[in-house]
């Protein structure tokens, strides 16, 4: 394992042709303004935001690059994922392949314990973040196990996942 910074970590997703990406937190504080926005009903900024994402998702799709991203989330959905569904269709128009993956139906899948990226099949990144939602620590890792779990858990969880324009959240009872 390697701890690398964030600007390493961005060049390797740069130079990735398939990444794969399985976010586990409901919530990340690196997207605090977009949250502060949302609060504030301010789809303007948001569309910006998240505009930005769009045109690096058509990019990447233009330079023949996928990405494939599952999110998992809690029901009823946190303020930061009803923000996230709202405004991810324009990346998902762009070309990102993104499905929902209901926390209640992982119980018994085997899943790393930090969001992870596998990168051209080959390299395993994890983003650790701290009790705050900060990132603490980037993970790289090309120990083939490590890249074989985190590929197997990503395409168990992709397989029960629900693509982005399907995906309606429920709003679950909480227990008595």
């Amino acid at each position: 394992m390697e701890s690398i910074s964030v600007q390493r970590r961005r060049e390797l997703i740069l130079q990735t042709r398939d990444q794969l990406k399985l976010e586990l937190r409901d919530s990340y504080r690196v997207d605090q303004e977009d949250l502060d926005a949302w609060r504030a009903g301010d789809h303007v900024a948001l569309e910006a935001s998240y505009g930005g994402w769009r045109d690096e998702v058509a990019a990447m799709r233009s330079a023949g690059r996928t990405l494939r991203r599952v999110r998992v989330v809690s029901e009823p959905l946190s303020e930061y994922q009803q923000m996230a569904v709202r405004f991810s269709g324009a990346a998902v128009d762009a070309g990102e392949n993104l499905r929902w993956l209901p926390r209640r139906l992982t119980s018994t899948l085997g899943l790393p314990g930090n969001d992870c990226f596998v990168l051209d099949g080959t390299l395993a990144m994890f983003n650790v973040l701290d009790g705050d939602n900060d990132r603490f620590e980037i993970q790289l890792y090309d120990d083939v196990e490590v890249v074989r779990f985190c590929r197997e858990a990503f395409e168990t969880a992709w397989a029960l996942a629900v693509p982005h324009r399907e995906f309606r959240p429920e709003e679950v009872s909480r227990l008595p």
